[in-house]
């Protein structure tokens, strides 16, 4: 044997002895896309540089991409155009219905004081139940959609007892503002800064009834092919998240610094804020299939579907 297939040799039983590792080395993405939304602890993993600081040794660009709310977010997820993001409940429960390729990676269970119905401080209207007939301004598919039919209903109204108002959330706040609704249906930081701005008042909620969770997605075909990066981000997003919910007074000061809302906004936003980032329970499934299956019965969504069918089933890292 001469000393190029020595070399030869050497090398192929190197590469075999690697495995796997070696393999995942090889294969990998040069560009990792994380679609965010300038609310959540995403946005604290963005602005401490956490992801770049993990893949970038490894040759893995970040590149984020902002969307203004979940729902155009998860229809570029789902068309593979990003590979993972954040958002409400209720747009994951679309874009299944939809058929998007997306699949739940990670959890933050919420108590429901990050987002509220709020009417203009002048307004005759003092409960739920007084909303009957009025217009209410609501981001579809978003989860303040799900907090207005699962509050309507704990007033025994129903959909069509209200004039929904479809608007994204920054015409919203026009139209709340010139009294062009009646009432908005909205999450933080728009909530605090409406009744900071506008003194909006909340009506009060059933806070049992309208608790809702919120998720972190991946695109399914990033994930086949790249679980551990997703395993890492995961990782990076739930120390971030023990973090935050122990450093609240400077994630508030980071979320202004970077989001340009006031910080009296985001104090206010923070303080009711959930940061206690996990996979999916059994518990918080059963809640998502609740309200998927809300949506199924008002007909906002053509099918029945099963939310378990989109949960990552994490394996450990290879």
């Amino acid at each position: 044997m001469d000393r190029r297939e020595v070399l030869g040799a050497a090398a192929a039983l190197a590469v075999a002895a690697a495995g796997p590792a070696f393999a995942a080395l090889a294969d990998r993405p040069k560009e990792l896309r994380i679609g965010y939304q300038k609310i959540s602890v995403l946005l604290l993993v963005k602005a401490r540089k956490l992801l770049e600081k993990r893949f970038e040794p490894l040759g893995i660009a970040i590149k984020w991409v902002e969307f203004p709310f979940g729902p155009p977010l998860l229809e570029a997820l789902g068309a593979g155009a990003v590979d993972y993001g954040y958002t409400g409940d209720s747009p994951p429960i679309f874009a299944q219905a939809a058929h998007g390729r997306l699949v739940y990676a990670l959890a933050i269970p919420a108590r429901g004081y990050g987002q509220g119905i709020v009417v203009p401080p002048q307004s005759a209207i003092k409960s739920l139940a007084e909303l009957k007939g009025k217009k209410v301004g609501v981001a579809k598919a978003s989860s303040a959609h799900n907090l207005l039919i699962a509050s309507l209903e704990t007033a025994r109204l129903g959909w069509g007892d209200i004039t929904p108002v479809y608007l994204a959330p920054a015409d919203a706040a026009a139209a709340f503002s010139r009294g062009a609704i009646d009432a908005w249906s909205i999450w933080d930081p728009y909530l605090a800064i409406a009744e900071l701005n506008a003194n909006a008042r909340q009506l009060e909620l059933d806070r049992a009834a309208t608790a809702q969770n919120s998720f972190f997605l991946a695109n399914s075909d990033f994930v086949a092919k790249y679980p551990d990066i997703v395993r890492g981000v995961n990782e990076e997003i739930e120390k971030a998240a023990k973090w935050a919910g122990e450093h609240r007074d400077d994630v508030a000061a980071l979320y202004s610094e970077v989001s340009g809302v006031s910080l009296d906004a985001q104090k206010k936003s923070v303080a009711r804020a959930e940061f206690a980032a996990g996979p999916l329970d059994d518990t918080v499934i059963a809640q998502q299939q609740s309200v998927a299956d809300r949506f199924h019965r008002l007909g906002l969504i053509p099918e029945k579907i099963d939310i378990r069918d989109i949960v990552w089933k994490r394996k450990p890292a290879s």
